[in-house]
C-alpha cells in the first residue's frame, strides 16, 4: 500500500511539473511571436512615413518655408543638407529603415510637421489619458457585463432575461456619438453642467495632484458610459451564451446531483470557462476604443489620441501618424500577451492543447 501511494504521489508530481513546463513553453512561444509581430509593425509604420510624395525632409522644409518666407535660400540649403545627413534619406530604403529603428529605440521619435515640436510631446499626455479612459471603460464594461450576463443565463426565458436582451439590442443599435449628444443635452438641461473634456477649466493645464486626479475621475463617468455601452451589451450576450452552453455540461449536472450549492456549482467552473472570450479581447480593446471613439472624442472634446491621429492623417503629418500607430500596435501586442497569460491561468486546458 505504501509503495502504491508513493508511486501515485510521484506520478502526480510529474504531471504537475509537466504542466509547469508546458505553461513556460506556451509563454515563450507567445513572447517570440510578439517580437516578430512588433518587427512587422515597425516596418508598416516606416512604410506609412514613406507614403506621401518626396521624403520627410522635403515635407519638413516645405513647412518651414511657409512659416518663415523671409529666410535666405542659403540657410534652407544648409539645413536641408544637415537633415538629410542626420536622417540618412539619401541612402537605400533598407538603410533608412535601420536608421529610423535605431533612432526610435533610442527615444528619438521625430518632429511633428504641423505642431513643430517633438512627436512625443504631442502625444505624451494624450496617450496617458487615452490609456486611463480605455482601462476605465474596460472596468465599467466588465463590471456591468459579467454579473448581468450570469444573471441572464441563470434566469433564462424569464422576464428579467427578456428585459436584459431588449436593453442589449438597444445598446448595440444606438451609435456612440448619438448617445454622447443625448447625454450632453440632458446634462445641460437637467444639471446645467458641461460633460465635455476630462478636466475642469482650472485643472486643464495644472500639474498632477490629488485634486486633478479626483477631477479626472469625476469627468470619466460620462465618457466611460458612452464608450462602454455597446461593448457592455455585446459582452452580456457573449457571457450569457457561453454560460448557458457550460451549464448543460455533464460535470454541472453531476455537481448538482451530488447536492452542491447552486452558487458554487455556477461560480466554480462554468463562469471561469465562460470568461474566456472576454479575456481574449483584452489586446484589442485599446485600438477599438481609439478607432471607434474619434467622433465621440470630438463631440465631447476629449484630449485623447484619436483626434490627433485623424488630424495628422488629414495634414499628412506621417511621422506623427506612424508613431501613434506604432504605439497602438505595441500596446495591442502587449495586451494580447497579457490576455494569453490570463487565459492560461484561468483555463488549464489551453496549456494541454499547446503541448
Amino acid at each position: 500500500m505504501h509503495r502504491i501511494r508513493g508511486a501515485f504521489v510521484t506520478y502526480n508530481g510529474a504531471i504537475r511539473d509537466y504542466g509547469y513546463i508546458s505553461m513556460i513553453s506556451f509563454l515563450v512561444q507567445r513572447f517570440v511571436l510578439a517580437l516578430f509581430t512588433l518587427a512587422a509593425l515597425s516596418a508598416i509604420a516606416f512604410a506609412i512615413i514613406q507614403m506621401p510624395p518626396g521624403d520627410w525632409v522635403d515635407q519638413y522644409m516645405m513647412q518651414l518655408r511657409r512659416r518663415h518666407p523671409q529666410a535666405p535660400e542659403e540657410t534652407w540649403q544648409e539645413m536641408e543638407k544637415s537633415l538629410r545627413l542626420q536622417h540618412g534619406t539619401d541612402k537605400a530604403i533598407h538603410l533608412q529603415y535601420l536608421l529610423w529603428m535605431r533612432r526610435t529605440i533610442s527615444g528619438d521619435f521625430g518632429m511633428s510637421l504641423e505642431h513643430g515640436i517633438p512627436n512625443e510631446q504631442v502625444i505624451g499626455d494624450r496617450m496617458l489619458l487615452t490609456l486611463i479612459l480605455a482601462m476605465s471603460t474596460v472596468l465599467f464594461t466588465w463590471t456591468m457585463a459579467i454579473p448581468v450576463g450570469i444573471y441572464s443565463a441563470v434566469r433564462q426565458r424569464s422576464m428579467e432575461d427578456y428585459t436584459v436582451t431588449f436593453l442589449g439590442f438597444i445598446g448595440l443599435a444606438i451609435p456612440d456619438f448619438m448617445l454622447a449628444l443625448v447625454m450632453m443635452y440632458f446634462a445641460f438641461v437637467w444639471f446645467d453642467v458641461s460633460p465635455g473634456g476630462l478636466f475642469s477649466r482650472e485643472f486643464q493645464q495644472a500639474s498632477w495632484s490629488l485634486g486633478r486626479i479626483w477631477d479626472l475621475i469625476k469627468h470619466l463617468i460620462i465618457p466611460c458610459i458612452i464608450l462602454g455601452t455597446s461593448g457592455t451589451a455585446s459582452l452580456i450576450r457573449i457571457m450569457r451564451a457561453n454560460l448557458l452552453d457550460e451549464l448543460r455540461r455533464p460535470y454541472v449536472v453531476t455537481a448538482r446531483a451530488k447536492g452542491l450549492p447552486e452558487l458554487k456549482v455556477i461560480l466554480k467552473y462554468p463562469v471561469r470557462v465562460a470568461l474566456n472570450p472576454l479575456i481574449s479581447t483584452v489586446g484589442y480593446i485599446l485600438p477599438f476604443l481609439i478607432s471607434g471613439s474619434v467622433i465621440v472624442s470630438v463631440v465631447l472634446s476629449l484630449p485623447t489620441v484619436g483626434p490627433i491621429l485623424l488630424q495628422s492623417t488629414l495634414t499628412q503629418d506621417m511621422q506623427l501618424a506612424s508613431l501613434i500607430i506604432l504605439v497602438l500596435g505595441f500596446m495591442t501586442v502587449i495586451g494580447t500577451l497579457i490576455s494569453d497569460i490570463l487565459l492560461v491561468i484561468i483555463d488549464p486546458r489551453i496549456r494541454l492543447e499547446n503541448r
